[in-house]
């Protein structure tokens, strides 16, 4: 039986996502939806092979400002206070309900997720601001 200090969970291609943090990369959303690029995919290694998990992914904002590009010193400024925070949503990997030993044995790839600014959406995606920061979570349930 696994205990939760031993599960853990590995960026793939963490050296492109350090690429795009390091020269802050925006990704522009839009009120259909957008699927994230790159797309958050993960090695997870610790789960106990029989028990049966929930991948899941919310996205949180980094801190409570809003940012703006400033195009002569290639930067993201702050510009301000955050807007008020939106509805709160986990996506649910397609692949949940799963056995340990089914996640370990594959990269968990969220490449189906798709980001909006509809605050209104009902398809399910993740409801982010624009000229906000953000940082993924993923959830072993």
């Amino acid at each position: 039986m696994s205990s939760m200090e031993e599960i853990q969970v590995e960026l793939q291609c963490a050296d492109l996502w350090k690429r795009f943090h390091d020269i802050g990369t925006e990704m522009i959303i839009t009120k259909a939806g957008r699927r994230m690029f790159p797309a958050m995919r993960v090695k997870i290694t610790g789960l106990d092979p029989h028990q049966q998990y929930y991948i899941a992914m919310d996205i949180v904002p980094v801190d409570n400002k809003r940012y703006r590009y400033v195009y002569h010193s290639s930067k993201w400024m702050v510009a301000g206070n955050a807007d008020s925070p939106v509805p709160p949503r986990v996506y649910i990997h397609p692949d949940s309900l799963a056995s340990g030993d089914t996640w370990m044995r594959q990269v968990v790839s969220f490449d189906k997720l798709k980001l909006t600014n509809n605050e209104l959406d009902d398809q399910g995606h993740i409801i982010l601001h624009s000229m906000h920061k953000y940082q993924p979570r993923v959830h072993v349930i």
